[in-house]
This record gives C-alpha cells, structure tokens and sequence, in this order.
C-alpha cells in the first residue's frame, strides 16, 4: 500500500491551503504568479511563489495527484532534504526556461508593435496580426475591412494603434501559475531512476514502461511547445524546463555523488 511521506504530505498541504486562499479569501495570483519579464508586475520571488497557484481544481488536482504517485518513492530514495531541494531546483528551473522562452517572444511583439505605431497602416496591422495574434485575426476581420477601405481615418488609425498595445499587454501581463514544472521534474527522475517499472495508465490496455511514459511524453510536450498553438494555454516549456533541469541535477548528483544532512 502506497504511504505519503513527510515532505510530499507538507506539500499538498501547501499547495491545497494557497489554492483555497486564492479562491476565497485573497487573489495571490496578482501578486505571486510568475510574470514576463517584460512586466511591471515581475518580481524576482515569483519564480517560487507560482509554483504553489494553480488555476482551477483540475489543474491542482493532476499536479498533486503527480506528486502523491511518483513523489513518495524519490523521497523515501533521496531523504526529505535532497527531496525538496530537487522540487524547488526543477520547479525554479521549469520558470526560468519558461521566461526566457517568454522573452524571445515577446521582445518580437514589443519591436513589432514599436514598427506599427510608427506607422499604422492596414497592411501593417494585417501583418502585425498574421505573425503575432492569428487567434483573434478573424473576430476583428470587420475592423480590418472598414481600415482598409478608409486607411487614413484618424479614429481607425488611433483604433489599431490601441489594439496592438492592448495585445502586447496581454501577453506580458499574463500569469504563468502551477507546480507542473516540478511535477514534471519528478516524473523524469522517476523515468531515470526507475526505468523498467511498468505504469498502468487510465485509457492504455496495456502496462508500459516508466522510460517509455517520460521519452513520449517529454517528446509530445517538445512538439506541442514548437507548435505554440495561441488557443492552447499549457505552459509547454515550462513542463520541459522541469524535466530538463531534472535530468542535469541527477546528472550533477551522479557525478559528485551528493548527500544531503
């Protein structure tokens, strides 16, 4: 029978009580989810403080049901110490891969919108948003239509001026939130320290290996990151950077062979 230990116990606990708060009592999220770089809102604590938000029950509930099934048995390897250095080094590290991913991008925006503003034309904005705001190109065709058809109508010009800056805002100001970085990290050293162990999926007739379950789903996550679909809100990179930086923290302990008191 699978017993909870010590640090994981304290860890849902943790994230259950922010969750809770957040809901009903305070909105941490405005001051303690994890934001761009780029926003007036960034402070450096975030890059722990996310790591313990989470924006619905279903996305608390599979990140510490991930941490219940796979933290335990690192724990009780490691010791509660090496434990949750590990989670907060793989839960940090998914947020610094994220932002810097996050910054790439966004420093195109911002240099689009910069080009745009000085000089917002239809065809501009027609490019601005076929490069950088494909979701919403079509709920605002009606728009385009009339500033093409009037180009130098100062309401439509000072219109997408505001569109284009509003959207830059968006994307900045949008809150990454959740422990799936670190979920993610303990699920790649389960896959490394456990390779063989056969997991029993809901959907899958079959058992399949853990190194096959973390090669697969660190692939999809690499792939669905690339894509960057704009209707898909999961911060794909950011369950990357966890696995990630598992993998070189267990490389660095394997080779010093590092021990925790």
């Amino acid at each position: 029978m699978l017993s909870i230990t010590p640090t994981v116990r304290n860890l849902l606990i943790l994230n259950i009580l922010f969750f809770i708060v957040d809901l009903y009592v305070f909105n941490l999220t405005s001051v303690f989810a994890l934001r761009s770089v780029f926003s007036p809102a960034f402070l450096p604590f975030q890059f722990i403080t996310y790591m313990f938000l989470h924006g619905s029950f279903g996305h608390l509930f599979s990140n510490m049901f991930g941490l219940f099934m796979f933290g335990p048995l690192l724990e009780r390897v490691w010791g509660p110490k090496k434990f949750l250095f590990f989670y907060f080094f793989t839960g940090i590290g998914a947020g610094i891969l994220f932002s810097g991913i996050d910054y790439f991008e966004n420093s195109q925006v911002r240099q689009a919108v910069e080009i745009f503003t000085q000089n917002p034309t239809p065809d501009g904005l027609v490019d601005f948003m076929s490069k950088h705001a494909e979701r919403i190109y079509e709920a605002n065709l009606d728009f385009l239509n009339k500033f093409e058809g009037n180009p130098t109508n100062s309401g439509y010009i000072q219109q997408s001026v505001e569109f284009v800056n509003t959207y830059y805002q968006s994307l900045i100001n949008t809150p990454l939130v959740g422990a799936s970085g670190a979920i993610f990290g303990i699920l790649m050293a389960f896959g490394l320290l456990f390779p063989n162990t056969e997991l029993f999926l809901l959907f899958v007739p079959f058992p399949i290996k853990a190194k096959y379950f973390v090669a697969f789903y660190g692939l999809y996550e690499l792939y669905a990151g690339i894509q960057n679909a704009q209707s898909d809100n999961v911060a794909h990179f950011a369950h990357i950077g966890g696995m990630l930086f598992a993998y070189i923290l267990l490389r660095y302990w394997n080779t010093r062979k590092t021990n925790f008191y």
